[in-house]
């Protein structure tokens, strides 16, 4: 029997890829990407990342509200900060030349067995689960980085803002106010983004009824994938190239484009105008600048890619596009930039099992079979 000769019943439409497929209902996110628009529980994202933070942005993806004085969290992220000094020894003894995504991954799957509520699946457990990570995971990251570089980690700090603490520990020193600002607001644009390819993985893992931990992990894998996260570093990489030949950057791109190359870090597969994330970054980039002795090269160079694409091409700059050159600027290695992307999304991985746990149903898509039938073990004999 051929593929087209199987009954109705188990050949249904299907989409590969399963793009514009609905899956499943959620009030997290809202993406219209004819419009640009991004939303996060009815907050349009350029409000967000310009008015509110990190921490009161993740309260909203976790309970649907932004917080009153009496419910914000700063106090609770911050006291959770710290991780076992059994997690940080295993993690210095790894070759400096570790994939930060691959490490971070085994940090998390470390962390989940000094947390005596790993296995409980309460609503409680789970979100101080989703408290300690969005805790934990800026101090695994830094331990990391400064194991890259032969350096000791440095203790976290039970004050301060999420980013403000990354930056100190990243570097030892006080980060100026423009410098947390534009880590923070990157936070927030990559807090959250509808049922992604990680997001999807979490919450297809949280329907099994598995714990929050393999959830997450079975994220981080996702978003370490090339087609999803990774694209900032290979932006970053892109504009040191061009920085070191001189090459104009309308040049650049004409000769990209001449020969069919990609130029990284524009057009998006949701968004079909300009990404709502881009310009918040392009803006806090120039900010960010203003401090910078070598900004306006940078500034340059994003300003002549983006300018030609977009009369070559008709092809906007993307979130990674500005956001490579300010956590350039903020001092983190290219290969680390997707651990800061895990950074930001691990609150709406978390807000996303939080919502698959309310009404649990699991997720068991069909494939369609084109595979033979009709075969006969007597044809071999």
């Amino acid at each position: 029997m051929n593929p087209s000769e199987i009954p109705q019943t188990n050949q249904e439409r299907h989409v590969k890829g399963l793009e514009g497929v609905i899956a499943l209902n959620s009030s997290i996110c809202y993406i219209d990407g004819g419009k640009g628009t991004l939303v996060y529980r009815g907050y349009a994202i350029e409000d967000l990342a310009t008015h509110s933070n990190f921490e009161d942005v993740a309260y909203l993806l976790w309970h649907g509200q932004l917080p009153n004085p009496d419910q914000q969290i700063h106090g609770q992220l911050a006291s959770l900060r710290s991780i076992p000094e059994e997690v940080l020894n295993f993690l210095s003894q790894l070759p400096r030349h570790f994939d930060p995504m691959a490490t971070l991954r085994t940090g998390i799957s470390l962390l989940s067995h000094y947390d005596p509520e790993s296995n409980t699946s309460t609503p409680e457990s789970n979100y101080q689960k989703a408290l300690r990570l969005t805790a934990q995971i800026p101090t695994l990251i830094t331990a990391l980085a400064r194991h890259r570089h032969g350096k000791s980690p440095i203790a976290p700090r039970t004050t301060g803002s999420t980013a403000e603490n990354f930056l100190y520990m990243l570097t030892g020193e006080e980060p100026n106010p423009t410098a947390i600002k534009s880590l923070d607001a990157f936070l927030v644009l990559h807090a959250e983004h509808g049922l992604n390819a990680s997001t999807f993985a979490a919450r297809v893992i949280g329907a099994t009824l598995s714990d929050m931990y393999s959830a997450i992990i079975g994220a981080v894998g996702a978003l370490k994938g090339a087609l999803h996260g990774g694209a900032n570093t290979r932006v970053m990489l892109m504009l040191l190239e061009l920085q070191k030949s001189g090459e104009a950057p309308e040049e650049f791109v004409m000769r990209k484009l001449a020969s069919k190359e990609r130029i990284m870090g524009f057009g998006h597969r949701v968004y079909k105008t300009l990404d709502p994330r881009a310009d918040v970054l392009r803006k806090m980039l120039i900010e960010l600048g203003d401090q910078t002795p070598d900004m306006k090269l940078w500034i340059d160079l994003c300003s002549g890619l983006s300018r030609t694409m977009d009369e070559q091409k008709g092809i906007r700059a993307n979130v990674d596009f500005y956001s490579a050159p300010i956590l350039h600027l903020l001092g983190i290695d290219p290969d680390f930039y997707t651990t800061i992307f895990v950074m930001g999304r691990i609150t709406g991985w978390t807000a996303h099992l939080l919502e698959q746990w309310e009404d649990n149903r699991l997720i068991r898509p069909r494939a369609a079979y084109t595979g033979p039938m009709g075969l006969n073990l007597s044809d071999h004999q």
